[in-house]
């Protein structure tokens, strides 16, 4: 049986890129003079990972649920509630009552971690233009409309 195809498949090489993606924006937030101190400093030991780029992407600035934090990053509650308990532990997040249900809690960036926001915003930037420069501009804006377009797609054919 030739089992090449399991090495080249689509799904392989896009997670294959989201973490070489992930990494160069982690290495970059390491370097950031617009970082809390504490973060970059453990975003340069490798301590800063799946927890902090799951918060930083699915938050909303006005706050989020943690079972649309959980829903929006495609993990448990559970998982997710423990990643909020590290970041809000690193002084990233905090939970305060929700006014719309006093039974539910909203996940809200602290002034550091909008701080980290603003850095990992312009770390992102910074490693799609590398991107950019690599694969150049023409490659680039395909891949990018090509993604958007299956990432907004229903699934069917």
């Amino acid at each position: 049986m030739d089992d090449r195809w399991r090495l080249t498949h689509l799904g392989r090489l896009m997670g294959h890129a989201l973490r070489r993606f992930d990494d160069r924006v982690l290495t970059l937030m390491a370097r950031s003079a617009e970082a809390p101190l504490a973060l970059s400093n453990l975003a340069g030991r490798d301590q800063v990972g799946a927890a902090i780029v799951h918060i930083t992407r699915h938050l909303d600035l006005a706050g989020s649920r943690l079972t649309v934090l959980a829903e929006r990053a495609g993990m448990s509650k559970q998982a997710m509630g423990d990643l909020v308990d590290q970041c809000e532990a690193w002084g990233l997040v905090q939970r305060h009552p929700d006014p719309l249900d006093a039974r539910a809690k909203r996940i809200v960036f602290t002034p550091a971690g909008l701080d980290w926001l603003h850095a990992f915003q312009r770390a992102v930037a910074q490693a799609e233009s590398e991107f950019h420069e690599q694969v150049g501009d023409a490659v680039a804006t395909v891949v990018a409309l090509g993604l958007e377009a299956y990432a907004d797609g229903d699934g069917t054919p």
